[in-house]
């Protein structure tokens, strides 16, 4: 079996469960395969352009596998890989660390860290944000203690992210399309997400591009949140409306939001975002390092080996 691994990720090849008869192929994910490795079985994608994809996609005619190690395969989907082809996602891989991000974010926010980077600037010691406070002041969240905290969008990143958010003391709900129990927290359907978000103090959203998310969160939905809410987006640009957004923290209808993805990325210089009030945009930077892939492409090389034998293969994420 012919192996593509690309340069953007360094793998412990002795975790991969190789055989004597696998061979492992670098290439660079900006630019074509080689035609001698058009041969290929498996290619493993990870920070591959869109044209390489599909270069790709229309050349290695016997591949087997696509192992995306992005949390999402819309990528790899989009490139136009024959039929046959199984398609797997990262799902997973990315949890903790856009768990973190997402955790750093809000407490940037209800520390009021943008704010005090501008008094030491000025040189001012900002006095009225320091010494006593109250614990829960009126339309403001000033920590993450009995705060309600609603993840919109409930797979493996949000279940990492509400234990985070557990641990400092916060009452997290889901929201996902069916409701119930996850892994301990409560879960309601996005149909009834109007009243869950008249009492959010923080809204996480970590939805999936697709046609049902688009905007989801839209000028209705953002006018249901309090005024001392705070909107952090780790998921998908497309799922914002941002013009909605930007009307909504330039009239402070609420306290401020974090995006980590846009819509058009990476952000033109002249995109209105920037100059938004009380917003904060990272590039794209939750994610960005797979956490122990090699597990997960053992496991889809091996469901490769077992397809090719005539047994039952045992995908993990196919898509």
């Amino acid at each position: 079996m012919k192996i593509l691994v690309p340069t953007s990720v360094k793998l412990d090849e002795s975790k991969l469960g190789l055989t004597s008869e696998d061979t492992t192929v670098s290439y660079d994910p900006k630019q074509p395969i080689d035609s001698a490795d058009y041969d290929a079985d498996v290619m493993i994608a990870w920070a591959n352009t869109n044209d390489q994809l599909k270069d790709a996609a229309a050349n290695l005619k016997d591949v087997k596998l696509v192992q995306a190690l992005l949390a999402g395969p819309d990528q790899a989907r989009a490139a136009g890989f024959r039929d046959e082809a199984v398609i797997t996602s990262g799902s997973g891989l990315h949890s903790k660390t856009v768990a973190e991000h997402t955790l750093a974010l809000t407490l940037n926010f209800i520390r009021f860290l943008p704010t005090l980077a501008d008094h030491q600037e000025r040189k001012h010691w900002a006095s009225e944000l320091g010494g006593a406070q109250e614990l829960y002041p009126e339309d403001q969240v000033t920590t993450l203690l009995n705060a309600n905290v609603t993840i919109w969008g409930f797979g493996s990143i949000g279940k990492e992210t509400a234990d985070l958010f557990k641990a400092f003391g916060a009452n997290v709900t889901g929201v996902a399309t069916t409701a119930g129990e996850r892994h301990g927290y409560p879960v309601i359907a996005t149909e009834d997400i109007d009243a869950q978000l008249e009492k959010t103090d923080v809204l996480v959203m970590i939805l999936p591009t697709s046609d049902s998310t688009k905007n989801a969160l839209n000028a209705d939905k953002l006018a249901k949140l309090p005024k001392r809410s705070y909107v952090i987006n780790v998921g998908r640009g497309t799922t914002v409306d941002e013009d909605a957004l930007m009307a909504s923290l330039n009239s402070g209808e609420i306290a401020g939001a974090a995006l980590d993805v846009v819509v058009e990325e990476p952000l033109p210089e002249d995109s209105p975002l920037w100059g938004t009030k009380n917003i904060v945009i990272t590039p794209h930077s939750a994610g960005g390092r797979p956490v122990n892939p090699e597990e997960l492409i053992a496991q889809n090389l091996q469901a490769v080996r077992d397809l090719e034998a005539g047994k039952e293969p045992n995908w993990r994420n196919k898509m």
